[in-house]
Parts: structure tokens; C-alpha cells; sequence
């Protein structure tokens, strides 16, 4: 009898000493941050060049505006018995209505309109970046707190297993755990089966070799008031990109209203040979065209009607922006209050009972079942926190693209 209860505090005394050393377990080194990730994935090579490109392209189209039309040379020989003719003719169009100088601000405005475009496309690959980064984060940490589970339930379970063969543990309790244990390994193989495919996902976007882990938090900071977050929206790149779209339809409407006659002037010489005699002449040429049936009117009312579209699009963009940042501002204060009360009152709680429970487990006071369901009650609470926190922190990505910043 001496020989069990000796037998027994000593088989306990090993568990606590492997509990023991299972909450000492040294943390993986830090890896890289978001601002890294960040730096990596928007400064790649080839985003630039799509961007520089799609510049130039707006650029060309600008330099087409701003290009006089070239002149026109004309040569006519006529031959009449004797008599020859030759005439020749150089002829320049001119632009006096101004519609050339109104399309290039068309042009000029719609490189604006590009450029803008190009910081939202910007905004949008950050969000990619930032989304997989933190993704990346919470497969991370769902893996640390797994994996510290499977090790105290091994640790319990190679004392339970010495107990049971000493008949001091039921054989119900001992397949209870074994069913526990097999639980938490699953989950532990699910949760490094998706820290990797994040690891392979984050790479992808940065271009490199991500590492085995990442640095940073999980659940965000409190978003700034609303009255600043709200005067923000009229910086945001795709509605910066819509306003100069106005600017540019209002040019090009602007332009199809100069209904003067198109004018072009010349010069000319013309020369008549009839074998005895040579008669040489100079031409000074103007020509336009007669306005009578075709005065714009079709060209006028498309783009009158473009400009119009336009300024709709734009009053739609920041209705529908000035909304969301609202609903979306009280949804993620909420979601972190609630992180932060969850994590504050069910996890920290948790962790005071797993203690209580492993001390009276010890003790004897009692049985493997309790102690198992303190322990599945803390690896629980830990992944409602985790969830909690992905939910914050994606609510606060999307507030960042809705206010066009991504500094956080």
C-alpha cells in the first residue's frame, strides 16, 4: 500500500515537472514584420513597370493631343494638247477654335486620372499583402497554441499510461485521454497544413522566401475618430481618379461646343508650258468647311452626357464611401472591444484554471477527466481569441482601404 501512494506521487511529481517545462517552452525568433512585407510585395520590379507603363500610355495619348496636325501637299500635272500645267499646293490646317488646346487638358487630366488609378491599384496589392501577412499571423499563432496543448496532453498521457498499467487509473479515463490527445494532434496536422499554404501565399506576394514565422499582432489599434477618418475620403486614390475623369469630360465637352469652321491655309505655285512659252504663278490658299448641316451637335451631346455620367459616378463613389466608413468604423471598435473583453475574462481565466486543476490533480482531489476538460477549455478559449482577432483585424484592413491608408 505504501509501495502505490509512493508510487503514485511519484508519477505525479513527473507530470508537474513536464507541465512544468511544457510552460517554459522557448518562443520561435521573430520574423518578418508587415512593414517589411509591405515594402517587399509594392516594391517588386514588376508592379512598377505596370504602373510606369500604363503612365505611358496615358503620356502617348497626351502627346497625340498637344501634336499640330501635319500639312498637306498636293501635285497635279495636266496635259491639254500643247499645253501643260503643273500645280502645286502645301496646306496647313489650323486649329483657331481652341479644341486642340482643350483636348490636350483632356489628356492631361486623365494622366492625373491614371496616376491615381495606379495608387489604388497600390491600395489594392497592400491589401493582398496585408491580408496574407496577418493570415499568415493567426496560422501562426493557432499552431503555438495547439501545439503547446499536444505536448502537456502527451506529458499527462505517459504518467496516465504508468498509472494504468499500476491499476491507480480507470481504463475509461486512459481512452478518454487517448481520444484527446488524437484530437488535438488533427488539429495541430490542419493547423501547419494551412501555416504553410499561408507561408507559400505571403511569398508569392513578396517575391521571396517569407520564413518560418512572422512578427507582429494580431488584433489591431483602436481606429482613429470618425470625423478624421471622414475627411480623409476625399483623398482616396479611386475617387481622386474619378474626379479628374470629370475634369477631363468637361474638357472634352467643353471642346465639341467650338463649332467654328475648320480652317486650313496654303501656299502654292503653278506653272503652264506650251511649248513656246513658259508662265509661272503663285497661289495663296484658304479653305474650311461650310457648317450647314453637321455643327457638332452629335459630338456635343455625347460628351455632355459622358461629363455627365462622370460627375454622377464620382457623387455615387462618395456617397457610397461616406456609408461604409460609418458602419464599418462601429463594427471594428466593436470587434476589438470584444476581443479585448474576451480575451481579458474567458482566456486569462482559463489559464488560472488549468493551475487549480492540475494543482488538485497532484493532489489526488481530482480525476484525469477534470483535468482534461481544463485543459480543452483553454485551448478552446484560445482559438475563439485568435478568431476574434482575425475578425478585428480584417475589419480594420478594410477600413484602411476604404480611407486609402495602409500605414497600419
Amino acid at each position: 500500500m505504501y509501495h502505490d501512494r509512493f508510487s503514485c506521487k511519484k508519477h505525479l511529481a513527473a507530470m508537474a515537472l513536464a507541465l512544468g517545462l511544457c510552460a517554459g517552452a522557448v518562443p520561435a525568433s521573430a520574423g518578418i514584420t508587415e512593414a517589411e512585407a509591405l515594402r517587399l510585395g509594392l516594391g517588386r520590379a514588376e508592379f512598377s513597370e505596370l504602373l510606369r507603363a500604363r503612365v505611358g500610355e496615358a503620356e502617348a495619348d497626351a502627346l497625340a493631343a498637344d501634336t499640330w496636325a501635319n500639312p498637306t501637299l498636293e501635285l497635279e500635272r495636266e496635259k491639254t494638247g500643247n499645253t501643260r500645267e503643273t500645280t502645286w499646293k502645301i496646306m496647313q490646317p489650323l486649329d483657331l477654335s481652341g479644341r486642340r488646346g482643350l483636348r490636350e487638358d483632356a489628356a492631361r487630366h486623365r494622366i492625373r486620372a491614371t496616376e491615381s488609378d495606379n495608387l489604388a491599384r497600390r491600395n489594392e496589392r497592400a491589401v493582398e499583402l496585408r491580408r496574407a501577412f496577418h493570415l499568415f499571423l493567426r496560422q501562426q499563432e493557432t499552431v503555438g497554441a495547439v501545439d503547446n496543448w499536444v505536448v502537456r496532453f502527451a506529458a499527462i498521457g505517459s504518467v496516465v499510461d504508468k498509472l494504468a498499467r499500476a491499476g491507480e487509473v480507470a481504463g475509461y479515463d486512459r481512452r478518454r485521454l487517448t481520444r484527446e490527445q488524437r484530437s488535438a494532434e488533427a488539429k495541430l496536422a490542419e493547423a501547419r497544413a494551412e501555416l504553410e499554404r499561408g507561408r507559400a501565399r505571403l511569398s508569392a506576394l513578396i517575391g521571396t522566401d517569407a520564413g518560418e514565422t512572422v512578427a507582429g499582432r494580431l488584433l489591431p489599434q483602436i481606429p482613429p475618430a470618425l470625423p478624421d477618418l471622414q475627411a480623409r475620403l476625399g483623398m482616396r486614390p479611386d475617387i481622386s481618379a474619378l474626379a479628374a475623369r470629370v475634369d477631363a469630360a468637361q474638357a472634352d465637352n467643353a471642346a465639341a461646343q467650338r463649332n467654328l469652321p475648320e480652317l486650313s491655309v496654303g501656299i502654292g505655285g503653278k506653272r503652264v508650258e506650251d511649248g513656246a512659252s513658259r508662265d509661272n504663278g503663285n497661289l495663296l490658299l484658304l479653305s474650311f468647311n461650310l457648317p450647314l448641316f453637321d455643327r457638332q451637335q452629335a459630338g456635343d451631346r455625347r460628351t455632355a452626357a459622358q461629363a455627365m455620367a462622370a460627375r454622377a459616378e464620382l457623387g455615387l463613389a462618395r456617397q457610397q464611401a461616406e456609408g461604409e466608413l460609418v458602419g464599418l468604423h462601429r463594427q471594428l471598435t466593436q470587434l476589438i472591444a470584444t476581443a479585448e473583453r474576451y480575451r481579458s475574462d474567458a482566456v486569462a481565466p482559463s489559464a488560472e484554471l488549468v493551475r487549480i486543476a492540475e494543482a488538485a490533480y497532484r493532489a489526488g482531489e481530482s480525476t484525469v477527466l477534470e483535468l482534461l476538460d481544463a485543459y480543452k477549455g483553454a485551448l478552446e478559449a484560445e482559438l475563439t481569441a485568435l478568431d476574434l482577432e482575425w475578425k478585428a483585424r480584417e475589419a480594420r484592413i478594410e477600413l484602411d482601404q476604404l480611407t486609402g491608408n495602409h500605414s497600419q
